[in-house]
């Protein structure tokens, strides 16, 4: 039986002056970059051309943070979006939503679909979306990962033997805690996992918005639920029934059943009918 853990952990891993490298900073790129390599893999595998993954790399990132602070601010503090605007791009950039970043994902996709190179070798925006997914996953598990570093986004009071006391987090009374950030990174890793799997059973025949919606359909599912083991974001959650997180994660579950149910109805182009790329 654990006796709960005493997290104690420095955020910074080395600092030289004012600046300074965190693991959350690092732990957010690394899941960039492993996820490059999977999509250059998938790429090659699937005949697109290897090239188009920095173009597609450059749109997740631009599409993640501003997707993310931007959702931060406005469901959460829309006072100071439409007080400073600017606070969205300007550092210390603290805050970023996963709502937000799902949104500025899918309208970055979008915008990477519609490239003449992407429609030429049939990057349709679920192609691209069923398989970024897969990144995903694993980003999100190295960023709830780096939020455990932080020690940030803590769980509520508990006694389990494997609670956490964040001895770093000033916000909270220094007692054991359910280690959310932990639940959700290890949630986010099963799914990579998974998603991984399920697209090398079928590869280019996987059923176009599947791997999307099953993403989608787990990762909010989940969120719903462990924000009853959350400490709420915002002083405002504490009056309301469903907080901020719930309400916002219901219609993105509807939208995974969607597309996944949808991706069963639409037959799978066959491979000879696929564009093929001119250099892959």
């Amino acid at each position: 039986m654990l006796q709960y853990v005493i997290w104690d952990v420095n955020p910074e891993i080395f600092h030289i002056g004012a600046f300074s490298i965190r693991w959350y900073g690092l732990l957010f790129a690394l899941g960039f970059l492993i996820g490059m390599q999977i999509m250059t893999r998938i790429f090659k595998q699937e005949g697109k051309p290897v090239a188009d993954t920095d173009s597609l790399l450059i749109y997740m990132v631009v599409a993640t943070i501003l997707g993310a602070r931007f959702g931060h601010f406005l469901f959460y503090e829309p006072e100071v979006l439409f007080r400073n605007p600017l606070e969205v791009i300007l550092p210390p950039f603290a805050g970023l939503a996963s709502h937000g970043a799902f949104i500025g994902i899918m309208i970055g996709l979008w915008l990477y679909s519609r490239r003449q190179e992407s429609r030429a070798t049939g990057q349709t925006f679920l192609w691209v979306a069923d398989r970024i997914v897969i990144t995903v996953a694993l980003a999100g598990a190295c960023i709830r990962f780096g939020n455990l570093m932080n020690s940030e986004i803590v769980g509520r009071p508990t006694d389990v033997s494997w609670a956490f006391v964040f001895m770093k987090n000033s916000e909270y009374a220094k007692i054991p805690r359910h280690p959310a950030q932990l639940y959700e990174s290890l949630s986010c890793l099963v799914l990579f996992f998974f998603l991984m799997w399920f697209w090398n059973r079928r590869k280019a025949q996987t059923p176009r918005g599947s791997m999307l919606g099953i993403f989608l359909i787990w990762v909010f599912t989940l969120r719903f639920f462990y924000e009853y083991i959350k400490e709420d974001q915002v002083a405002k959650e504490a009056s309301m029934y469903l907080n901020i997180g719930q309400q916002l994660s219901i219609p993105v579950v509807l939208v995974g059943l969607f597309f996944l149910i949808r991706s069963y109805r639409i037959p799978v182009p066959k491979l000879e009918d696929e564009p093929k790329a001119i250099n892959s």
